[in-house]
């Protein structure tokens, strides 16, 4: 049996770090609330960095989630641009970059992921990773600056969105990617072709089934190489390959590492210790099977539900249908459930070639995932209709 901490301690301070010191309060949490950010920055959100803020709409604090006055007004301790790097299970307590050691009661392990980088690219500039404030930032003055061609590598759904929006401010663009078919690992050949048209519809010089090589440049990028032997001139390069889960500080201190931080189906990795966002790993009972999910909703809502665990140990698993959007030129392209490339497809409603539709997926006779290109109706329905187990064929008789 797990006692209720007097104090606790939230290591990561973005979304899921943010939400969880937030439902401590609002769940009538009265004890000591302590939010380690290893960035200087309050929490803010990551959607925007991509699509509003790097297009120059917003400026960045639009994008903040709160500040230090709120926080402390809630009775949080906010502690920013400190990096943990150590954990002691036994002794509770966090080591931190500066050499300071924290002590703690409970925990929320909530240090997200970081960008994979190229090798051999270091000290150059005009090459650029997206997932941080200041990420976006430096991406952003570089494409204000007028670049003759950017060059993203990778066209998941990051790459696609700094594409779109790049597109957006009249830059040229390529996109080079590995598989030949774009996201046809997520979503299969079928609709992740339909995702490479949208960009061809706008002018992306689209290239697929071929890897980068090296990236060349004299102190600055001048130029991609691809491992077909092509060669794409670039002033700026955007690299968006995956993330990796910032587990590295918790080795050696007990916590089980396996792609993330391994927490039971209530998102409890040990006595007084949760896990939520980008670093967590648990087992999903809705969909019986672990996952680690990296997208918006599921880091707010794991994150309260982390913090719940903290405070009663009869709260249940954490059992969402994952579903994310990206917002790429005028479509909203939106994704529910947990789909295999080899799932069953059927549009049910609109149109494939006006980009305009929804998509159910199917596995087993379930219905298990939908996708939808401006049908924000239809996904949230097709979702429901997940979460309650619906067939395949009760999904196809639905009339949304």
């Amino acid at each position: 049996m797990t006692s209720i901490p007097r104090a606790v301690t939230i290591v990561g301070a973005s979304l899921a770090g943010f939400n969880a010191a937030e439902a401590l309060r609002r769940d009538g949490f009265e004890g000591p609330v302590t939010l380690i950010g290893a960035e200087d920055h309050p929490p803010y959100d990551r959607p925007p960095l991509s699509k509003q803020v790097l297009a120059g709409d917003w400026e960045p604090d639009r994008a903040a989630l709160t500040d230090t006055e709120e926080l402390a007004d809630d009775g949080i301790e906010a502690r920013f641009g400190l990096r943990a790097t150590g954990l002691d299970l036994n002794a509770r307590e966090l080591s931190l970059h500066t050499g300071e050691t924290v002590a703690f009661d409970g925990l929320v392990i909530a240090t997200g992921a970081r960008c994979r980088t190229m090798p051999g690219t270091d000290g150059l500039s005009g090459l650029h990773v997206l997932r941080s404030l200041d990420d976006c930032l430096a991406l952003r003055a570089d494409l204000e600056a007028g670049p003759q061609r950017v060059v993203v590598v990778g066209a998941g759904f990051i790459g696609a969105e700094v594409a779109a929006t790049a597109r957006g401010r009249g830059l040229e663009v390529t996109v080079v990617e590995a598989l030949p078919t774009p996201l046809g690992r997520v979503l299969g050949d079928e609709m992740g072709s339909v995702c490479a048209e949208v960009h061809r519809d706008h002018g992306v010089d689209l290239r697929t089934g071929v890897g980068v090589d090296r990236i060349e440049g004299d102190h600055r990028v001048e130029r991609v190489v691809l491992s077909d032997g092509a060669t794409v001139d670039a002033d700026v390069v955007v690299v968006g390959i995956g993330v990796i889960p910032n587990t590295e500080w918790l080795e050696g201190s007990g916590v089980q590492i396996d792609d993330g931080v391994i927490c039971d189906a209530s998102c409890l990795v040990a006595d007084r210790v949760t896990a939520a966002g980008d670093v967590a790993r648990w087992p999903n009972q809705l969909f019986g099977e672990t996952m680690r999910v990296e997208h918006w909703d599921n880091a707010a809502a794991q994150g309260a539900h982390a913090a719940r665990r903290l405070l009663d140990e009869a709260t249940g698993p954490f059992a969402p249908v994952p579903w994310f959007w990206s917002d790429q030129y005028d479509r909203k392209i939106q994704l529910a459930g947990r789909v295999r490339p080899d799932d069953e497809v059927r549009v049910v409603n609109g149109s494939v070639a006006e980009r305009r539709f929804a998509a159910i997926y199917g596995r087993g006779g379930r219905i298990t995932g939908v996708l939808g290109f401006n049908r924000p109706r239809h996904v949230m329905r097709y979702r429901a209709l997940i979460e309650q187990g619906a067939t395949f064929d009760e999904a196809l008789a639905a009339e949304f």
